[in-house]
């Protein structure tokens, strides 16, 4: 077989094996076999897989025989094989930088999109839920930290995976520090020595220490996701209460001037009744004390408005105008309502042990524990590496730097601590005492998710109990006015009566809209308790 033939032969077989390893197709992988093993234009390609020192005698008459070394080069096969697995676990590393469930999804860019003015008006609260998972603060660094957990996850497994490295070192000492022994055609021993090695280190058996990293990456990355799907579900709940409270300031503002366009329309009734004589002025002052009794709490309702807007846009991240003023460019669309909700409370607990990513997120955190319980453990046990490498030096035959020996090199080696002053012992007693409270921890939170499920439960059953008995009040205060009235033109009923009505009225129409907001948001704190608000595909 012709060494062109065997080289294209050699050549086929590392395809193969790095399109085993990286799963690529044969083009691709031709590709990169090409790119990695680029030569020289003036080099010629041999059939010899390895670096060869051959030694060629040259006699001259008048000097000694001197032994002169030359390179062959090649590119051998261990070495290929060797960069190409290389190049397929940074691709494979690359392709699992992505944490395990829905991680892919979540939205890493630095810079949200801002909403256009147009869309800062009737906002919706899906387009608010929808502007908070894009733009809030603290899901923006909820998605820092799932970044900084990949990169925890990456630096843990690197245990398992090989290491490559080159190093390289040169030392000159004086001749006379130095034995050199001259001998016909060679010289042994030099003042100056160099030399360069590439080694590739893999460690075989670290007492399970490889097997544990991988677990715990995998944990570390499932741990920071559940973490930031518990920060979106806060998110979410804070923007639906807050969402709320904007629009019961803004019902409140409308019941607040009824209330004063009604004392001030009795005003001018009772006014015009003094002018004609018909009653005292008492009246009159009494009317004008109830008109000047309502704007106060006209002035706070609006006050509160603008308040509930400017906490809404907060949690949105907008950004405001850059010259603030009394009002920000927002307004909301939508009204309170009272959407049935029904859910036994047994099976809410349940719901919510299985659902709630706070609980999941303490359950990871005790999986790592016993992961670095089983780290610290595996310090009773040897460590065994497996290195092969390539090693250039300077010829010790030969005072001239330039003469080379060469070739490669391989082994394993062996390390095992049996004693270390207690230190193993130290760190399994640190990672023992953690797992355990991990688990008191796991436990606790439990409780606490179940008295969670029960406190917004019992909110939820007053605020619909409220709500349910708010429901004819009003339609009875109007008709409760509407008598009064009747009765004072008629002469049989008081100013008093009117005016009693109409306070009535406005504590009826200001109960109504407030049964509404705390139904609402004793849904969405049920909701949340649960754990049904969690968005399972995070935005972005």
């Amino acid at each position: 077989m012709s060494s062109n033939s065997k080289a294209h032969t050699d050549e086929t077989k590392l395809v193969r094996l790095y399109m085993e390893l990286t799963g690529m197709g044969e083009s691709a992988a031709r590709s990169v076999f090409m790119h990695v093993c680029a030569r020289e234009p003036d080099e010629r390609p041999t059939a010899a897989p390895a670096l060869v020192l051959q030694a060629v005698p040259e006699v001259q008459p008048e000097q000694p025989r001197q032994v002169q070394l030359r390179r062959v080069p090649a590119i051998t096969g261990l070495l290929l094989a060797a960069c190409l697995s290389l190049f397929s676990w940074s691709l494979q590393a690359q392709s699992t930088n992505e944490p395990d469930g829905n991680l892919s999804s979540v939205r890493t860019n630095a810079s949200p999109a801002v909403p256009s003015q147009s869309l800062m008006h009737d906002l919706t609260l899906v387009d608010a839920v929808d502007f908070a998972l894009h733009q809030n603060a603290d899901v923006l660094r909820a998605q820092k930290a799932v970044q900084a957990a990949q990169g925890i996850a990456i630096q843990t497994r690197a245990v398992a995976l090989p290491t490559v490295g080159i190093n390289g070192d040169y030392a000159a000492v004086q001749r006379t520090d130095v034995d050199i022994f001259q001998a016909p055609g060679f010289t042994f021993g030099t003042p100056q020595n160099w030399s360069s090695q590439i080694k590739l280190v893999q460690s075989l058996y670290e007492g399970g220490r490889m097997l544990s990293a991988l677990r715990a990456a995998r944990l570390t990355r499932q741990q920071s996701f559940l973490r930031y799907q518990t920060v979106l579900a806060d998110t979410v709940l804070a923007v639906q209460v807050t969402f709320y409270d904007v629009l019961l300031a803004e019902q409140q503002i409308k019941v607040e001037e009824a209330s004063v366009e009604l004392l001030t329309r009795e005003l001018t009734d009772t006014t015009r009744r003094y002018d004609a004589g018909t009653v005292p002025r008492f009246n009159v002052l009494r009317a004008e004390v109830e008109v000047a009794n309502a704007r106060p709490k006209l002035i706070s309702a609006r006050n509160n408005f603008r308040i509930a807007k400017n906490n809404l846009a907060n949690l949105l991240g907008l950004k405001l105008p850059g010259q603030p003023g009394d009002e920000i460019p927002l307004s909301v669309a939508g009204k309170l309502e009272a959407e049935p909700f029904d859910i036994p409370l047994p099976r809410a607990v349940t719901l919510a042990l299985q659902q709630r990513t706070e609980l999941g997120a303490l359950s990871k955190a005790e999986a790592l524990r016993k992961e670095d319980l089983l780290t610290a453990r595996a310090g009773y046990k040897p460590s065994i590496q497996g290195y092969v490498g390539y090693d250039v030096h300077n010829s010790v035959l030969s005072q001239d730097l330039s003469y080379v020996d060469r070739g490669w090199i391989g082994g394993a080696q062996l390390t095992w601590n049996l004693f270390d002053g207690f230190r193993t012992q130290g760190r399994i007693v640190e990672a023992t005492a953690n797992y355990e409270r991990a688990g008191v921890d796991l436990d606790d939170m439990a409780r606490r998710i179940e008295l969670d499920v029960r406190t917004a439960y019992s909110n939820f059953i007053e605020a619909r109990e409220v709500l349910d008995t708010q429901k004819k009040v009003q339609e009875e205060a109007d008709e409760a006015l509407r008598l009064a009235r009747a009765r004072y033109e008629a002469g049989t009923g008081t100013q008093l009566d009117v005016l009693s009505a109409q306070t009535a009225l406005t504590e009826a129409r200001t109960t109504q809209i407030q049964a509404l907001h705390d139904y609402a948001a004793a849904r969405a704190r049920l909701e949340r308790a649960v754990g049904m608000n969690v968005p399972r595909q995070p935005a972005g």
